[in-house]
């Protein structure tokens, strides 16, 4: 008998399909089965759930789970919905998530470095103006959050010609990176940074971090993109720091509300680009690769593989 690995999920149906068709592929030896389809009989003998935004109540209902394995990077919401008392939780790590974070970074940065912002107003009011060049060794990129993301994007700034500092919450050493942590370190990076990029995970610790002490650290003039999670950053905060041109241009992918709500300002602000959480798409292939080589590993092994610490959140 195959064993049964429940996939619970709070997605599109037809992504759900897609996702169960792919690890049934590749996990040949278990039955792939969406929640909603299990019998209790099933769901009793579930010891693996797979998940993306599962209904909490959903997971209660496998007794006798011993993991879940998520297929996102982020799991705050997994965090806040299961608590302390769920099974071990193992957030996706894939290198193509760096890769492509990486590249969103740089990309946005360049558009940073080059003024794009500038230029997109003065179309606005047929206004031409040529604004001088900053050569990327001029400028120096901040990233907050120096896991996985922050160092795939930090190797992709540094070989663009950007000095790249970077903030942890503990000291970590990083080729290339003038590395800082703890309170002091972050005040640091943000007093010297003049593009900051936020990779951090929602935790207690992090959420509400950006807030108007420390927007006002930052240097007069400076740039934010932020790519981790909107709660990360006060909104009424950056929105004064903008207003008063201390901090000159934000983008912003991320949200305390997704979608971004038609009356927010951010739509309409001349400083602030929207994007809509784009920079870092999962990538079904091989994310669901990386999930069936850890269900396998567990199967041949019995251990686990490496679980968050639900009570640092990440």
């Amino acid at each position: 008998m195959r064993k049964p690995i429940a996939l619970v999920t709070r997605i599109d149906r037809s992504d759900e399909l897609a996702w169960a068709a792919l690890l049934a592929k590749l996990l040949p030896e278990s039955e792939i089965l969406p929640f909603h389809a299990m019998d209790d009989e099933q769901r009793d003998a579930a010891e693996i759930a797979i998940v993306a935004n599962p209904d909490p109540r959903d997971v209660a209902a496998l007794p006798n789970l011993a993991w879940i394995h998520s297929l996102w990077a982020g799991v705050e919401r997994l965090v806040a919905e299961l608590g302390e008392a769920a099974p071990a939780i193992v957030r996706l790590e894939d290198p193509e998530l760096g890769r492509v974070m990486a590249e969103a970074v740089l990309a946005w940065t360049y558009y940073l470095q080059r003024d794009m912002p500038a230029y997109r107003r003065q179309q606005h009011t047929a206004t031409w103006r040529q604004h001088a060049y900053r050569r990327p060794g001029d400028l120096t990129v901040g990233i907050l959050g120096m896991g996985l993301l922050g160092k795939a994007a930090a190797g992709r700034l540094n070989g663009a010609g950007f000095r790249v500092s970077g903030w942890a919450r503990s000291p970590q050493p990083v080729e290339g990176v003038d590395m800082m942590d703890g309170p002091d370190g972050l005040d640091r990076l943000l007093r010297t940074s003049d593009i900051v990029v936020s990779l951090l995970p929602l935790t207690h610790e992090t959420r509400g971090l950006i807030d108007a002490g420390r927007l006002a650290t930052m240097k007069a003039g400076a740039q934010l993109i932020n790519f981790s999670r909107g709660q990360i950053i006060v909104d009424g905060d950056l929105l004064a720091a903008l207003d008063a041109g201390h901090i000159a241009h934000a983008v912003l992918d991320v949200f305390e509300t997704e979608p971004l709500p038609p009356t927010s300002p951010y739509w309409q602000h001349d400083s602030v680009t929207v994007l809509p959480h784009i920079s870092a798409p999962t990538d079904r292939n091989t994310a669901a690769r990386i999930v069936a080589d850890n269900i396998k590993h567990y199967y041949a092994t019995g251990s686990l593989p490496t679980a968050i610490d639900i009570r640092r959140g990440y």
